[in-house]
């Protein structure tokens, strides 16, 4: 049994970056990584993958994007380098290869079990992302044996694919960028659309991440949040980043051929069922997008920027839907479920989880003493679960540990 202050799950960016701020600070603390840094921008991504932000907004505390081309998109296996140097730079104590197995609690302490030892500390800073597992609806236990069925995280490239076509659920951000590559790669692409939030990629001359950071759109705080649980389930954006800015919307996708169906319902052998409103839920997401786009004019308005004109997204209306799907008889051969993460706390001791699995907190901050998390979607602000935005919270986090490890030696 090893002792020690602060230990924390996890080497991504919100990890590394609570590593610096307890630096920082002079706190004892460890960073226990299951497999390396960086390794999940590189085993759950695809071939050709980039960053969503723009280079500028790769900034973690002490450390900021220094190329040449800050306005373009970094590939994941670039980022994971990234992490490795930023690493380095900070001295972070990772411990490689260490898995923890369960947090337990005992005589005001937790400790750390893993499989190469356990270790006691005041404090655990859980730092595991909000992309941990990728998630499968029920759905997907009924399909046809003939059909191949994955989820995004274990898609590499087209080639990697059967050969036909691909009906891929989900979307978001990660469904319309495997759409846009199987269906430039010359396949039927049959896209089953739920929630989702449109956006332009560039506005008025500037990309739409600088326009919604300049709106204070990154920074509003879940306690102002009307509903702040669906906050937290907020799609991703509608955005890829690629080297000639373009968009990637439902209107771009349905005009390169690609096929728009509902939200998956259901599935029995080799048909699949979706459901019917379409059309409404493509028109919430455009009155989303023109709000936020209205906040971004009267911003450019109130400080008197020399921005571009307005250039807005046309409306869309999709051709009517078939609410169900026979695969087999229309060619399809593979089922991307592009459907989001869940998060598997079953380490975590019992009674700070809810109904659904997921870690009950403000603000990062759960009702065990010494139990925090950094890197949670809308965890404080919409930029939480951002590589931009993990430092204010490892920052927070970083204080919290410190000054309780303090109170206890005073």
């Amino acid at each position: 049994m090893r002792h020690i202050d602060t230990v924390i799950v996890g080497a991504g960016q919100a990890g590394l970056a609570t590593s610096h701020e307890l630096t920082r600070l002079g706190h004892e603390h460890v960073v226990l990584e299951r497999s390396t840094v960086g390794e999940r921008w590189l085993s759950r991504r695809w071939d050709s993958q980039t960053l969503l932000t723009p280079n500028w907004m790769t900034r973690l505390p002490g450390h900021r994007y220094a190329g040449a081309d800050p306005d373009g998109f970094m590939s994941t296996a670039d980022f994971a380098s990234e992490l490795r140097g930023y690493a380095r730079s900070i001295g972070a104590p990772v411990v490689s290869g260490t898995a923890v197995e369960r947090v337990l609690v005992s005589h005001e302490r937790l400790h750390v079990v893993t499989g190469a030892g356990s270790w006691r500390a005041r404090n655990v800073i859980i730092a595991t992302g909000w992309c941990d597992v990728p998630t499968r609806p029920p759905a997907s236990a009924g399909m046809h044996p003939s059909v191949r069925s994955i989820t995004s995280s274990e898609y590499r490239n087209p080639a990697s694919l059967p050969a036909g076509g691909v009906l891929v659920v989900g979307a978001s951000a990660t469904g319309v960028q495997l759409a846009d590559e199987l269906r430039r790669d010359g396949r039927r692409v049959v896209l089953a659309v739920g929630s989702h939030l449109r956006m332009p990629r560039r506005y008025r001359g500037a990309d739409i991440m600088e326009w919604l950071d300049r709106a204070g759109s990154l920074d509003r705080h879940i306690d102002d949040m009307p509903d702040p649980v669906a906050a937290t389930r907020e799609p991703s954006l509608q955005l890829v980043g690629s080297a000639e800015p373009r968009t990637i919307d439902l209107a771009a996708l349905a005009g390169n051929g690609v096929e728009l169906v509902g939200r998956v319902i259901g599935a029995s052998g080799r048909t699949v069922r979706f459901d019917a409103p379409l059309a409404g839920r493509i028109a919430a997401a455009d009155r989303v997008m023109h709000r936020t786009l209205d906040r971004i004019d009267a911003v450019i308005a109130r400080v008197g920027l020399d921005a571009g004109e307005p250039d807005r997204p046309a409306p869309f209306s999709p051709p009517e839907a078939p609410t169900s799907l026979d695969l087999v008889g229309g060619g399809i051969r593979t089922v991307i479920w592009a459907s989001g993460y869940r998060r598997d706390y079953s380490w975590l001791p019992t009674g700070v989880l809810d109904e659904h699995g997921e870690l009950r907190h403000r603000h990062g901050v759960t009702e065990l003493p010494g139990l925090t998390a950094v890197g949670l979607r809308f965890q404080r602000t919409r930029r939480s679960s951002l590589i931009d935005g993990v430092g204010a919270d490892a920052a927070i986090a970083a204080r919290l540990a410190h000054a309780r490890a303090s109170a206890a030696a005073a």
